[in-house]
């Protein structure tokens, strides 16, 4: 028997929702690298470059379309070193930096984002992903009632480590067509039974070659996995380890001899990997509020960037208000289990 392929944008799960509202908090800089290299170049009348700006308004559009969040926040990269390069000066290191062309591109996206009344937050020292984690945290403490499902939109799997009951990742994996929606059972299936916490645990021994993370020298992905499953944490390893307990006799002294060789590496690579939660920004959940842009403003700028076809896609505040009413916008779990794992094509 065939499963059923479920979009968020199907009348079939609208009669589901329940009372919850929803916050979109979307990872920018990644969405907008994702649209950068997965789309082909396209230029305006006057020669300017968006097809960056053109992929994040497909993906954008799409998903106001699909859940039709109460609220939105958008997350930027601050353009300067963070706290982490300070602590490891090779932190993304081997990174090549992203085409100027793509950096001229930002600034639109912040206007086009301006035009839609949705709020930017960045912070100097700081990633887009600790803005988000500390949003992510502070919500569900200050608004009890009614609750918030919150739907981190990300190109960066980093933010799976963000995830529990109250919190979801739409992750963009390849190009700006290929989504998926993570929550926590999908994240146990995808790491072999990792929790979402665990995820900075198995970075810790595993590395991410991305940000140049080194994790322990000679430990990979199944090793990783096997330890933290055992052993729980990174700590308690180490402390059953070091303390020669029974269940450490389990590791081989080979691997045994990496692990201590590189403790103070794994460390310092879970503390590069952890999202902060503590960000000092200035975040009120009022002031992202979604849903009463000016829409003459917002196909002006449309205009003006040539995305004609994009035009028609919009919908005018007042029909957005609408269907939250007669949705009563947010996910039920049965909503929930139809979307988890299942990629969503965005045409």
């Amino acid at each position: 028997m065939n499963k059923k392929r479920s979009n968020p944008d199907s009348n079939d799960n609208k009669s589901s929702y329940s009372e919850k509202k929803i916050l979109l908090i979307i990872d920018s800089n990644s969405i907008i690298h994702r649209a950068y290299h997965a789309l082909p170049r396209l230029t305006t009348k006057k020669g300017e470059l968006v097809n960056a700006v053109y992929g994040f308004l497909l993906v954008f559009l799409k998903v106001i379309r699909g859940f039709q969040p109460n609220y939105i926040a958008a997350c930027f990269d601050f353009p300067a070193p963070t706290f982490r390069h300070r602590k490891f000066k090779e932190y993304k290191a081997k990174r090549k930096p992203a085409p100027e062309e793509l950096y001229r591109q930002i600034p639109m996206v912040k206007e086009v984002l301006k035009a839609f009344s949705v709020p930017v937050f960045e912070k100097k020292g700081y990633e887009a992903d600790d803005i988000i984690g500390t949003i992510a945290y502070l919500v569900p403490k200050k608004q009890a009632f009614p609750k918030i499902e919150i739907i981190i939109l990300s190109g960066d799997m980093d933010n799976l480590q963000l995830i529990n009951p109250q919190v979801k990742v739409y992750a963009v994996r390849k190009g700006v067509k290929d989504i998926v929606l993570y929550d926590e059972a999908s994240v146990r299936g995808k790491f072999d039974g990792l929790t979402p916490e665990q995820l900075l645990d198995f970075k810790a021994l595993r590395g991410d070659p991305s940000d140049n993370i080194p994790g322990v020298t000679g430990v990979g992905e199944k090793t990783a996995i096997d330890l933290i499953r055992k052993f729980n944490n990174l700590e308690n390893l180490y402390k059953e380890i070091e303390n020669k307990s029974e269940k450490s006799k389990e590791v081989k002294s080979q691997l045994k001899e990496l692990l201590l060789k590189y403790k103070e590496q794994s460390f310092i690579s879970k503390d590069l990997a952890q999202i902060k939660k503590d960000t000092p920004i200035n975040f009120t959940l009022g002031k992202c509020r979604f849903g009463e842009f000016d829409k003459k403003k917002v196909i002006k700028l449309l205009k003006e960037l040539e995305f004609y076809s994009l035009i028609n896609r919009l919908q005018a505040p007042e029909k957005i208000k609408q269907k939250k009413d007669e949705s009563k916008t947010s996910f039920s779990n049965s909503q929930s289990k139809s979307l988890i794992g299942e990629n969503l094509k965005l045409w």
